[in-house]
């Protein structure tokens, strides 16, 4: 499973499963949305979680299960185990690491009994882990990976802009420019990236400059965060990726799909598909469910507005007379299929930083690093809170 696949998929309602395995990490990276390390004990109870994935059906199942922390390899056998489920009942797993095994180049037994269960590898990569983990080791344990016949990418992070509000990217960030080109260096077109910006969530609050506005609102910006369920550090299951989101308690109504302690898959699954505001959200994105609904300015941020929602009953009675019933199922298949269409490149180009986005499709001979030419963009859901799981 490449990485232009998995990106791909996130516009599918349900279509994957994001599962936080722990919030410890090894790691204290400054820029951490989820102010991870190794003094926090949260993570879901195995057992509830085990049973969770085992609820998949053949047919209901999500086409991917993504792992995330934390760290996830510090729990080797359990995303092991996870993942095993999964795929026996059809689904592919993928998992992020911070890579805080691969100092020395090497990948320790454990661990690669772990990453070769994968369908998918990627590698958290940016200023900040390298301080805790050189470059090089990473590039050498990447090496490993793809020499053990498991597609691996990487994922960058860095200062420069997206163009997601429909402008162009800042200057570009010199760090992105040097990583991206020692990437192809040492992988060619083997190692497709991802890269996004720092967001100012968790211990990077205050880091970086809040994002530019979103989009107008009487644009509609669909909201692909919430398309994927996400299995919380306490089990709850949230309806977006948000870190803002995950971490919040309560999680606002219309955002709250359940919890593993009490709900299967196919409970959880049900709620996202048949929610008419869930439906709205990942066809036109909050704001504009506020200015088609609510008299009352949306909140700033797009985010923030989304939380809103849960005080405007007049936005939820809208959505619900709009997208219940066969009208909303449509609409959800609609706006999915538009975005497949469009490709992967064009999500993270909304997303993620747009001036990079071309480097998750890699083709032969393409060029290595990004051009200076400006790059025609649709409207985003960009805000201060976003994040990029």
């Amino acid at each position: 499973m490449d990485l232009a696949e998995l990106i791909g998929l996130r516009p599918v309602p349900c279509g994957g499963l994001l599962v936080a395995l722990t919030r410890r990490c090894p790691m204290s990276c400054a820029h951490c949305s989820t102010t991870s390390s190794m003094a926090t004990s949260e993570e879901p109870d195995r057992r509830q979680l085990l049973d969770f994935i085992g609820s998949f059906g053949v047919e209901d199942r999500p086409d991917v299960v993504m792992l995330t922390g934390g760290e996830p390899l510090l729990l080797p056998e359990l995303a092991a185990r996870v993942a095993g489920l999964a795929q026996a009942k059809g689904s592919r797993v993928a998992l992020l690491s911070g890579m805080f095994f691969a100092r020395g180049g090497r990948v320790p037994d454990r661990i690669m009994r772990t990453i070769t269960a994968l369908d998918h590898f990627s590698a958290s990569l940016d200023v900040h882990h390298e301080r805790e983990v050189p470059r090089a080791d990473v590039l050498r344990a990447l090496r490993a990976v793809l020499d053990a016949g498991v597609p691996a990418s990487i994922h960058l992070t860095g200062t420069a802009r997206g163009a997601g509000a429909g402008i162009g990217a800042d200057a570009d960030d010199p760090y992105l420019v040097d990583v991206v080109a020692d990437v192809r260096r040492a992988f060619g077109a083997r190692m497709p990236l991802l890269v996004n910006e720092v967001r100012p969530l968790g211990r990077a609050a205050g880091l970086v400059r809040p994002t530019p506005p979103g989009p107008d609102d009487s644009l509609a910006a669909p909201c692909a965060l919430a398309a994927w369920p996400v299995v919380a550090f306490d089990g709850t299951v949230a309806a977006c990726c948000n870190q803002w989101t995950v971490d919040r308690r309560p999680v606002p109504p219309h955002l709250r799909l359940g919890h593993i302690a009490e709900d299967d898959w196919p409970t959880v699954r049900e709620r996202s598909l048949g929610s008419p505001v869930l439906r709205m959200l990942r066809a036109v994105g909050p704001r504009r469910l506020h200015t088609r609904y609510e008299s009352e300015p949306a909140p700033a941020g797009y985010c923030r507005s989304c939380h809103a929602l849960a005080d405007r009953p007049s936005v939820l009675e809208g959505a619900a007379r709009d997208a219940g019933g066969r009208v909303g199922e449509v609409l959800d298949r609609l706006t999915t299929a538009q975005q497949r269409a469009a490709g992967p490149a064009a999500l993270v180009r909304r997303m993620g930083c747009a001036r990079y986005a071309h480097l998750v499709e890699l083709r032969s001979g393409e060029e290595s690093v990004p051009t200076n030419e400006p790059r025609l963009t649709q409207a985003s859901p960009t805000a201060e809170e976003r994040s990029s799981r």
